[in-house]
């Protein structure tokens, strides 16, 4: 499929310099190695990397990009990670940026869960990841406050992120109602100042003939493997069902890896009986705590379903279960992305659409703030209930199970980034390092 995505044209002002395909290869391995903490972190990693220190695009464009990315279903930050690719270089650039930020936590996740698998949970990295989910708190909230001190430039957008806040928080409402309730308001809520002004010209649209091209390439890059699958093993196969649970998945699921668990539970766990709750909360906690996006939980939900249910050698029928999630989670992202990057300058050259695009960033606050309010809650207390009073949902922890030794290392962690300025791989070593003498050498 190369050749289908032009290389963009880049303004001046966009890029500091033209970075080499090989420092785009270098710089995204790097992000994929080290992107812990889940979407709010990851992003404002890209952020300090791709926009601060490299300045190969500048903020407009991040924040233009993160709100398309927000309307999309699935893991935002590796779709956000493929459109910086594809903004420098082409069809390429935006496929080896995609996979290097997903790939590095595939196959932590797929080792651990061949670990879980055949084990069990393990002590020794059960005390690693204490460590390291301690430390991510303290990035998810870092990476909340950068952010909104970009992303909130007016009034109306702290407003909108509040909102956003409460309403998915208190009321549980579902993200992509509080996505589009925020577009259609900032769609009409644009000042007239702001609708009479002149902008840059919009670039020329490219032809209708090439997004559809691009969309078959894509469509048929995602099913034929998958019918592939079906037809091998058939129709009632646990490998042929996660096919079409895994399509459904990644279409359907709007707000990141939280927002799939319930449905991803709802049929794994009630439906089919593959796997059982407790094993669910490991798999998300396995992708909390490793690099790349938490919808990686998929990729363990798949090799544990089948692993147990394949009816074959269980290695071989896991690893298969394993590579269809992955295929049918992340093969779509770059199907959105490769359609729809070449109209985001369109779009951002129209007030009306960039004001709904600015209202989206706004509402991502509000989500991301609920996302670090969820985790803290989880990670800080060992016993945390959900209270339903008519609409309103409380989320209240026993304050008797507060973690003594997870509030230590969070204090640690908040320490050496916000006052040491300590980078993120130092900062996990430390805690992980910290986490193992406290397992060890405690009573």
């Amino acid at each position: 499929m190369p050749g289908e995505t032009p290389v963009p044209v880049k303004s001046a002002p966009e890029t500091a310099s033209a970075p080499s395909f090989h420092e785009v290869v270098r710089s995204f391995a790097h992000i994929g190695l080290l992107s812990f903490g889940g979407p709010s972190a990851q992003i404002a990693l890209m952020h300090r990397i791709i926009v601060d220190e490299k300045k190969w695009l500048d903020e407009p464009h991040y924040l233009s990009a993160l709100s398309f990315c927000m309307l999309l279903p699935g893991p935002e930050a590796m779709q956000l990670a493929t459109y910086v690719g594809w903004r420098l270089h082409g069809f390429a650039g935006g496929l080896a940026a995609g996979l290097l930020f997903v790939l590095p936590g595939a196959l932590v996740v797929l080792a651990l869960s061949m670990i879980y698998a055949a084990f069990g949970t393990v002590p020794l990295v059960e005390a690693l990841f204490f460590g390291i989910k301690a430390a991510v708190l303290v990035i998810v909230v870092e990476a909340l406050l950068r952010i909104a001190r970009r992303a909130l430039t007016l009034r109306v957008h702290w407003i909108i992120a509040a909102l956003s806040f409460v309403t998915i928080f208190f009321f549980a409402l579902p993200f992509p109602l509080i996505v589009f309730a925020a577009a259609l308001f900032g769609f009409f809520h644009v000042p007239s100042a702001a609708l009479s002004a002149k902008s840059a010209p919009a670039p020329p649209l490219i032809a209708p003939s090439r997004t559809l091209r691009t969309v078959t390439l894509w469509l048929a890059a995602w099913f034929v493997p998958l019918a592939g699958i079906v037809a091998a093993f058939g129709r009632d196969h646990v490998l042929s069902q996660l096919s079409v649970l895994f399509s459904k998945l990644a279409i359907v699921t709007f707000g990141g890896a939280y927002a799939a668990l319930a449905y991803l539970g709802q049929d794994v766990v009630a439906r089919y009986g593959w796997i059982d709750a407790t094993a669910m909360m490991d798999g998300l906690g396995l992708a909390e705590t490793t690099p790349g996006p938490l919808i990686l939980v998929t990729e363990f939900v798949g090799y544990l379903a089948a692993y147990r249910n394949g009816g074959g050698p269980p290695l071989l029928m896991g690893l298969l279960g394993a590579l269809v999630a992955l295929w049918a989670t992340f093969v779509p992202c770059f199907l959105w992305i490769f359609a729809g990057a070449p109209y985001i300058d369109w779009i951002t050259r129209q007030p009306r659409l960039r004001g709904a695009l600015h209202a989206i960033t706004a509402a991502a606050v509000g989500v991301i703030l609920n996302l670090a309010v969820w985790f803290a809650l989880h990670v800080f207390f060992t016993s945390v209930t959900l209270r339903e009073i008519g609409p309103l949902k409380l989320w209240t922890p026993a304050l008797s199970s507060v973690d003594g030794r997870v509030v230590v290392l969070a204090a640690v962690a908040a320490t050496l980034i916000f006052w040491r300025r300590w980078d993120i791989p130092a900062v996990l070593g430390i805690t992980s390092a910290l986490a193992l003498l406290i397992r060890y050498a405690g009573p």
